[in-house]
């Protein structure tokens, strides 16, 4: 039997997939690890804890699958975007901690880009907005506040990369400094229509071309795990950033097909084929994938907290021990009590783009308790996830489009979250069989590479669904509490 390891490194853990040859989980192993919080809206991982938990979670799922790693034909890594790390290129530590996503640290520095008139040039170039969300902001952060670190980057000895940058160059020894294109587009450095780092933005950041590592498609030769990790070479052929990841996973290779995935935050991907679409509702132009050096582009809509929303519900209020608890708590809530809660705990994400907005909840009673907190807390996402949908759809709707929408992620396995999700967007919500899909989408690209796995075709032909939801409210309920959503938003925008 011949196996594809799936690396899958998030914002909370790092998991690592063992696929069989006929694309099934045969083992999974996962590590949470700490986040820090050093000041309001600051958000950091220890480097060093990246790369054990990958490469403790990647020991036991070798062990549990009772398999040597000679039978493991190649690597696929998909990881958190954005989120940013610079390293000593001799020694290999990490010179401050990893800069997450989340981070809203260089909100300042994008308003002062912004007014500076820069943000058009961003946008045309990068597909991106100048928000804090994206990498090269953090980038120049960390050169401008670690001692010393702006001339070592000149005199070329630190490098930069998404965390898929770092754990290939420890997986190989410090040999590889890559990336794919879909990391390289979520760095607000890359220009998605030439396929090439832009020295127009990195002169005007001051960050050093050199530091930033090759681009490659998303299926390619990224280089050999050093034998001492796993017990022999292995190559890595495939990598994507997660939610490109699980558009692939979600064979969402037609125009006009659509996903959403419910992790720490939510991301909706809309297929656009080879023309990248210019939002003119404050969405991301992005790749989907890169195959052949030919780009596919999406509109991406992102939203911060969406799991992470349950994970405020179990850590924060403490009225759940397990994610599963907000199913039966929502379904017992009072139906004459509309909760909304605005989870803006690190800002909002599109079409908003309020870096300084932070949470609320609306519409409380004496009598609100758990249920009615973690049904807002549930339907907190659908609102979310129409509000990316509308601004979609303004931008770009293909003749005969399909308007079902296929979902993934932890909490799409909540029945609760996603019938709600199909009656506030009015429209079919799709679940597939296998949840794995980020892990399954660099799964198939190395596979496949590798000759494993069948071509793009006979991929999406594999998908199946597990159920449809289909939705079941009424019209003039739908808008009430859409409506009621809107104002909630507007209120917490302007508090």
């Amino acid at each position: 039997m011949r196996y594809i390891l799936a690396i899958d490194q998030g914002t909370t853990s790092s998991r690592a997939i063992l696929f069989d040859e006929a694309m099934k989980v045969t083992a999974v192993a996962q590590e949470e690890f700490e986040q820090y919080y050093p000041a309001s809206g600051w958000v950091e991982h220890e480097v060093s804890d990246l790369w054990s938990t990958v490469a403790g979670t990647c020991r036991q799922v070798i062990e549990r699958a009772g398999i040597s790693a000679t039978e493991i034909v190649a690597i696929g890594i998909t990881n958190q975007r954005e989120t940013t790390v610079v390293w000593d290129k001799d020694t290999g530590q990490a010179i401050h901690r990893a800069i997450v996503w989340q981070d809203r640290r260089t909100s300042d520095t994008c308003a002062e880009l912004r007014d500076a008139g820069h943000e058009e040039m961003f946008t045309d170039r990068t597909g991106l907005l100048l928000d804090p969300y994206f990498s090269g902001t953090k980038l120049k952060w960390i050169l401008d506040h670690v001692d010393g670190a702006r001339q070592m980057a000149k005199d070329g000895k630190l490098l930069f990369g998404t965390v898929d940058s770092f754990l290939i160059w420890k997986l190989t020894g410090g040999a590889q400094h890559v990336t794919d294109a879909t990391n390289a587009a979520r760095t607000l450095l890359y220009d998605i229509r030439k396929g090439r780092w832009s020295q127009t933005i990195c002169d005007l950041f001051d960050i050093p071309i050199q530091m930033l590592p090759e681009v490659k498609d998303c299926a390619a030769d990224f280089g050999m795990v050093r034998p001492d990790l796993f017990g022999r070479e292995i190559p890595i052929l495939g990598v994507a950033g997660d939610q490109q990841a699980a558009t692939l996973g979600q064979a969402c290779f037609q125009p006009g097909m659509l996903k959403s995935t419910y992790g720490t935050g939510c991301f909706a991907l809309l297929n656009t084929g080879d023309t990248p679409v210019k939002s003119k509702n404050r969405l991301l132009t992005t790749i989907a994938y890169q195959l052949d050096g030919k780009p596919t582009y999406a509109l991406e809509g992102s939203i911060f907290i969406a799991g992470a929303v349950v994970q405020w519900l179990r850590d924060g209020l403490k009225i759940i021990r397990d994610a599963k608890e907000t199913q039966p708590l929502a379904e017992g809530a009072d139906e004459k009590q509309n909760v909304v809660l605005v989870p803006a705990f690190t800002g909002l994400g599109a079409p908003y783009w309020n870096a300084e907005c932070r949470g609320a909840i609306f519409g409380m009673t004496r009598n609100s308790g758990p249920n009615e907190f973690a049904k807002a807390a549930l339907e907190s996402v659908g609102y979310q996830t129409r509000d990316l949908l509308e601004a979609m759809h303004a931008d770009w709707a293909p003749e005969g489009g399909n308007q079902t929408l296929r979902v993934d992620g932890g909490m799409s396995a909540s029945d609760y979250a996603m019938q709600f999700l199909s009656d506030i967007i009015g429209a079919p919500v799709d679940r597939p069989q296998v949840l794995e899909t980020t892990a399954m989408g660099v799964a198939w690209l190395a596979g496949q590479r590798a000759g494993v796995y069948p071509d793009m075709a006979g991929f999406a032909d594999m998908w199946r669904l597990d159920r449809s939801f289909d939705p079941g409210m009424s019209d003039a309920d739908r808008a009430t509490k859409y409506d009621a959503w809107k104002r909630a938003v507007s209120a917490a925008m302007t508090f």
